[in-house]
């Protein structure tokens, strides 16, 4: 299948390992010229790497989504070396495990600056080009709670609900500009994320890291964590031609996890 988007040009937040290097890594093939925004520089040269190495065409950045004030050098230097930003990618850093009663103001703010926020800024300052070219796709990457909140998960169940809001009221200010706007969600995918996670809850209930995995596994009705490229594939064929009817729209990559309709 041809999907419509090389020589396209993408901007993959958080993208120096799991879901956002597996989802640059996915668009890479497909001919997208990608930059990769990581916090971790030596992170996003590593994605970089493997995707020029199988012959695609990438640049890195340290970015520090906190950091609003840095928003416009580093989209300055993306489309100085790439182009205008076609596809915008926004996948954030989860918050630590807490509950959703007694936590400082100030956590709450700082994890807003960083996964909501930053998020909505970004997409501000590159959706003008994409609305002026009739063509555009926005992909926010959240997290199961969205739909069905995780225990422990606090901050992050209220933080990637109020994304989820967003995003659905942005595609029905979009879509005539030829512009998409989709959440993407995953289930249990084996990324370093969801192993923190999984030891945290281990040390929580006192239990060995096998046991809690083997819990989780077992509620997954196709038997088992998913791949980070499986998710990286599919985030690729919303931003494709084929997918342009696909909108305002949740998409879960979940293997049956998520026991809600």
């Amino acid at each position: 299948m041809k999907l419509g988007i090389d020589g396209k040009v993408a901007l993959v937040l958080g993208a120096g390992g799991g879901l956002g290097g597996a989802i640059s890594q996915s668009l890479a093939a497909e001919g997208v010229r990608v930059a990769v925004a990581d916090i971790d520089a030596d992170a996003a040269k590593k994605t970089v790497e493997a995707i020029t190495k199988n012959g695609g065409v990438a640049c890195a950045l340290r970015w520090d989504l906190a950091d609003l004030g840095s928003i416009e050098g580093n989209i300055a230097t993306i489309e100085a070396e790439l182009g205008p930003v076609d596809i915008l990618v926004n996948n954030t850093g989860g918050p630590p495990p807490t509950s959703a009663a007694g936590q400082d103001p100030a956590m709450w703010r700082k994890h807003f600056d960083s996964m909501v926020l930053s998020v909505i800024a970004i997409t501000d300052r590159v959706l003008p080009g994409m609305r002026e070219r009739k063509w555009g796709r926005i992909i926010t990457s959240t997290s199961s709670g969205v739909v069905a909140p995780i225990p422990n998960l606090g901050i992050s169940n209220a933080l990637r609900m109020s994304l989820v809001g967003w995003s659905k009221t942005l595609a029905r200010e979009v879509g005539g500009d030829g512009v998409t706007v989709n959440v993407v969600l995953p289930g249990r995918v084996a990324t370093d994320r969801i192993q923190f996670l999984d030891e945290a809850k281990a040390k929580r209930e006192g239990r060995t890291v096998e046991s809690v995995s083997a819990e989780s596994t077992a509620a997954i009705p196709v038997g088992r964590y998913g791949r980070p490229d499986e998710y990286g594939d599919v985030v690729t064929f919303l931003v494709s031609q084929n997918a342009s009817y696909i909108t305002g729209s949740i998409i879960r990559v979940d293997g049956g996890l998520i026991n809600t309709i």
